[in-house]
C-alpha cells in the first residue's frame, strides 16, 4: 500500500511539472506572436452605432496558439450584439486611421440626423410670407392671425416694415429698396433679423404661432430662415407665397397701400404712385419665386388671394388647418351690419334667455330697422341672417331681402337659469352667480353653455361671413359680442363685457386687413341690458355687492309700454 501511495504521488508530481512546462511554452509562443506590442487590444462597440467616446479597450489573453500565419491580419469577429476588432501586431497605425475615420463618420451622421430630424407636431410654428409688395401678404397675415387666435392658437404678426421704420425717422424714397444700395440693404436685413428674433422670443414664451410678414424674395433668405428654424430652434416652419395676376385685385391692393401705408402719408398722390411703381420694379429684379425642384422647404402658394392654392410638403395638424382656411379665403371689400333683436318682453323684465316676443318698442325698432336696410337694399343686393328664436325673426320680418335662420346664431343657453332675473339667480344660486362673475368667458351654466361654447359653434358662420358682403346679422347680445370680437380682433377676456346696446346698428366696413366701426343708434327708447363686471366676485359676498352692477328693469310690464304706438301717442 505504501508503494502504491508513493507511486501515485510521483504521477501527481510529473503531471504538475508537465503543466508548468506547457504553460511556459504557451507564454513564450504568445510573446513571440505579439512581437514589439506589449499587449493585444480589443475594441468593442455595440452594433447600434455607439459614439467614439463609448469605445473602450479590453486586455485579453490568447488561450490557444492556433494558426500563426494570420498574425499580421486584422480579424473581424461578429456576434449578434457585439462587434470585436482584433488588432494584430504592427496594426497600430491602421487602428489609428480607422479610429479617426470612425470619429468623422459619427460626426457626419450626427450632423445629418440633426438636419433631417423630424420636428414634433407640437412644436411652435413660424409662418414666413413670401412675395412682392401689393400681393396681399399683410391682409392674409392678419386674417390668418385672427382666425388662429379665435381657434385657441396664440398668434402674433411681426411686420418687417414696422421694424424698418424704427431705423428710419422718415421714409425717403424707393432708393432704399435698390439691390445696389448697401446702406438700404443693411437696414432691411437688420429689420428682418429683428423681426425674426422677436418672433422666436414669442414662440419661446409658450405661444403657438408667429407670422413673419416680410418679402423673403430670394432663395438664400428662405434657405437660411428654414435652416435656422429647423436646425437651431427646433421650430416648424411654413412658407406662404402670395402671387397676384388679377389686375383688378392688384390695383385695389395698390390703392389700399397708397391710402393706408405710413410710408406715403406725407407724399402727394402722384409722388406716392411713382414711388410705389419704382419700388415694385426694384423688388421684381431681385425676386426669385419658390421652386419646388430647387428648394427643400414646406410651402403653400396662394394665387389671387385664394383663387388657387397649391401645397408642397405640408405636414402637421396646424399646417393642415391653415391650408384649409387659405383654400376658402377670398379678399373682397365687404360691409356687414350687426344688430340685436328689438327690445323683448324679457328685456323689459330683466330676464335672461327664453324665447320671448318683442315689446311694443321692439316692434317699432323692427319697423325703423327695415326702413334703414330697405333703403340700402334698393341699390345693392342684401341678405339677412337671423337666429331660430322668435324675437330675431320678428325684428327682420319687414326687411325686403332673402332671410336665413341659422341655428348657430341662437342666444347663449343659460341652462337652469333660463328665464330668471339676476336677482333670482343670486337668491337661488349665489355660488354659481359668483363663479360666473369670476370668469365669465369660461363659465358654463349648469345644463347650459359658456362663451367658449358659442365661439366654437360660430366658427363655420364666421368663415362664411368673411366672404360675404352686405349681410345683416340679427342676433343676440352674447353671440354678437363674440362675432364683433372676432372681426375687431379683440382679446378673448374682453368679449363678455363688450357693450352691444339694443336698438343700435353696428356697421363694419373693411379697409385693408382692418375694419372701421360705425355705431348707428335709431331713435327708439329701450332698456339697458349691459352689466359691468363687479369688483367683488367672492362667493361670500353680500347680495348688495353681487347685484351692484345689475341694470335697472321693470318688475312687471307697464301698461303704457304695452300699448300700440298710435294709442301711446293719444
Amino acid at each position: 500500500m505504501a508503494i502504491l501511495s508513493i507511486r501515485g504521488d510521483w504521477y501527481l508530481y510529473f503531471w504538475l511539472i508537465y503543466c508548468k512546462v506547457y504553460s511556459a511554452i504557451i507564454w513564450l509562443v504568445g510573446n513571440h506572436c505579439r512581437g514589439g506590442d506589449k499587449g493585444r487590444s480589443v475594441i468593442s462597440a455595440s452594433v447600434g452605432g455607439q459614439s467614439p467616446g463609448g469605445l473602450h479597450r479590453v486586455r485579453t489573453r490568447r488561450r490557444k496558439p492556433q494558426n500563426h500565419r494570420v498574425k499580421h491580419i486584422v480579424a473581424l469577429v461578429r456576434r449578434p450584439s457585439l462587434r470585436k476588432i482584433v488588432m494584430a501586431p504592427g496594426a497600430s497605425t491602421a487602428h489609428a486611421m480607422m479610429e479617426d475615420k470612425e470619429k468623422a463618420l459619427h460626426g457626419a451622421l450626427a450632423n445629418v440626423s440633426l438636419r433631417t430630424r423630424r420636428v414634433s407636431q407640437f412644436a411652435p410654428l413660424l409662418i414666413a410670407l413670401v412675395g412682392l409688395p401689393a400681393r396681399g401678404k399683410s391682409q392674409l397675415a392678419h386674417r390668418l392671425s385672427r382666425h388662429l387666435n379665435w381657434n385657441g392658437e396664440s398668434t402674433k404678426v411681426f411686420d418687417c416694415s414696422e421694424y424698418r421704420r424704427r431705423h428710419m425717422a422718415l421714409y425717403g424714397t424707393h432708393d432704399i429698396f435698390r439691390a445696389d444700395n448697401q446702406q438700404g440693404s443693411a437696414i432691411r436685413r437688420q429689420s428682418a433679423r429683428e423681426a425674426v428674433q422677436d418672433a422666436v422670443l414669442w414662440l419661446k414664451d409658450g405661444n403657438s404661432v408667429a407670422i413673419f410678414d416680410g418679402t423673403n424674395i430670394t432663395r438664400e433668405q428662405r434657405r437660411e430662415l428654414n435652416e435656422y428654424c429647423l436646425t437651431e430652434m427646433g421650430f416648424r416652419i411654413l412658407f406662404i407665397e402670395c402671387v397676384c395676376e388679377d389686375q383688378e385685385l392688384l390695383e385695389r391692393n395698390i390703392i389700399e397701400i397708397l391710402h393706408y401705408s405710413a410710408d406715403y402719408k406725407t407724399m402727394s398722390e402722384e409722388e406716392a404712385v411713382d414711388d410705389l411703381r419704382k419700388k415694385l420694379e426694384h423688388y421684381m429684379r431681385q425676386y426669385e419665386p419658390i421652386d419646388a425642384t430647387v428648394e427643400n422647404i414646406s410651402f403653400v402658394r396662394v394665387e389671387n388671394m385664394g383663387e388657387t392654392v397649391t401645397a408642397h410638403k405640408v405636414v402637421g395638424q396646424k399646417e393642415s388647418g391653415i391650408l384649409g382656411y387659405l383654400s376658402g379665403m377670398r379678399a373682397l371689400p365687404q360691409t356687414i351690419f350687426f344688430t340685436r333683436h328689438g327690445e323683448s318682453e324679457y328685456n323689459v323684465l330683466g330676464r335672461i334667455g327664453g324665447d320671448a316676443n318683442l315689446s311694443p318698442r321692439g316692434q317699432r325698432y323692427a319697423h325703423a330697422l327695415a326702413e334703414y336696410i330697405n333703403a340700402i337694399a334698393g341699390h345693392e343686393p342684401m341678405a339677412v341672417w337671423t337666429s331660430e328664436l322668435r324675437r330675431t325673426k320678428q325684428t327682420a320680418a319687414e326687411i325686403m331681402a332673402p332671410k336665413r335662420a341659422v341655428r348657430a346664431l341662437n342666444e347663449l343657453d343659460a341652462g337652469i337659469c333660463e328665464g330668471l332675473t339676476y336677482e333670482e339667480m343670486q337668491e337661488r344660486f349665489p355660488q354659481e352667480f359668483a363663479w360666473r362673475d369670476q370668469d365669465k368667458l369660461r363659465y358654463r351654466y349648469p345644463w347650459g353653455e359658456s362663451y367658449i361654447d358659442i365661439m366654437t359653434r360660430l366658427r363655420p358662420v364666421l368663415s362664411a361671413l368673411e366672404d360675404e358682403d352686405n349681410v345683416v346679422v340679427v342676433g343676440h347680445q352674447a353671440v354678437l359680442r363674440c362675432m364683433l370680437g372676432y372681426f375687431l380682433d379683440a382679446k378673448l377676456d374682453e368679449l363678455p363685457y363688450m357693450n352691444v346696446p339694443l336698438h343700435t346698428i353696428v356697421k363694419l366696413s373693411s379697409y385693408g386687413y382692418k375694419y372701421k366701426v360705425e355705431m348707428i343708434k335709431l331713435p327708439i327708447e329701450c332698456v339697458d341690458t349691459h352689466r359691468k363686471q363687479p369688483k367683488n366676485c367672492s362667493i361670500n359676498r353680500t347680495s348688495a355687492d353681487a347685484l351692484l352692477t345689475v341694470p335697472s328693469h321693470y318688475d312687471t310690464l307697464p301698461s303704457n309700454l304695452w300699448q300700440n304706438p298710435a294709442e301711446a301717442q293719444l
